[in-house]
């Protein structure tokens, strides 16, 4: 059996060979990088990038995690290109969207479609982290895989959107995104319980909030400890089991061309 124990820096690059391949991408926050001025804010933040094109199927830029400590800011920037979610794992603070700033706390999630203007401020008294995924929009994508040789061009800025994650439980993009990013949900399980992850026609992306566990497919596996990520190839199964309360946050990412096959 093959196991990758997460205790330890870095991104873990998934074993090869198989088709497909089951873990994409495994990683902790451990030994993320500190960056100084991010989108041109003063101070520092610290950040991590699990997972980039390389590494996903579907037509999404990278899937990251960010934090930023006391009255720390991750500076506005308005979004052209992609489509953005915020998750808040930790702390307490604004998401700053259109000039306007709207509270947010751990649950938060907030969507950004191109067009808008986002950022993010702590106002806490702890460090303020947050799961990022960043996908392509579809004109972007046209352009890039040269479908279309002309952008669209750049939407209008829109209304603010934050769910409650932790709140709602699932959380559709619908009306909002138009890309690859589908779905957002929270699975917890209780100690020796388990689920089984997987989707024939998307990659999924997985976050662990809290507890612990291990993460089985086939002949590999790997231990799950919070503040690790993964991500999933799409037509593959996992079966995570809990060996302590375990809450999952989990992205569906599309992969339009699986998607076909699986039609």
């Amino acid at each position: 059996m093959t196991s990758a124990s997460l205790a330890r820096p870095g991104t873990v690059a998934a074993p090869a060979g198989t088709a497909p391949r089951v873990f994409r991408s495994i990683g902790t926050v451990t030994g993320a990088a500190t960056v100084h001025g991010v989108h041109g804010a003063a101070g520092r933040t610290r950040w991590k990038c699990f997972a980039g094109r390389r590494q996903l199927d579907s037509a999404s830029e990278a899937v990251e995690w960010a934090s930023v400590p006391p009255g720390g800011l991750s500076g506005e920037h308005r979004h052209t290109r992609t489509e953005e979610i915020y998750l808040v794992l930790r702390g307490h603070g604004e998401f700053l969207f259109n000039g306007a700033a709207h509270r947010v706390g751990p649950g938060s999630l907030a969507l950004t479609a191109p067009g808008n203007v986002h950022g993010l401020r702590n106002t806490g008294e702890a460090d303020l982290d947050w799961w990022v995924i960043e996908t392509l929009s579809p004109g972007t994508r046209a352009v890039l895989s040269s479908t279309g040789h002309t952008h669209p061009g750049v939407p209008p800025m829109g209304d603010v959107v934050i769910h409650d994650l932790f709140k709602e439980r699932t959380v559709s993009t619908d009306g909002v995104f138009s890309g690859p990013l589908r779905r957002v949900e929270v699975v917890e399980l209780d100690a020796g319980q388990r689920t089984v992850l997987g989707s024939p026609d998307a990659e999924l992306a997985v976050f662990v909030h809290s507890g612990e566990g291990r993460a089985t497919s086939g002949a590999d596996a790997a231990e799950l400890v919070a503040d690790t990520c993964l991500t999933l190839g799409a037509g593959t199964s996992t079966t995570v089991g809990a060996t302590a309360p375990l809450r999952l946050l989990i992205v569906t990412l599309a992969v339009p061309e699986r998607a076909e096959e699986v039609a």
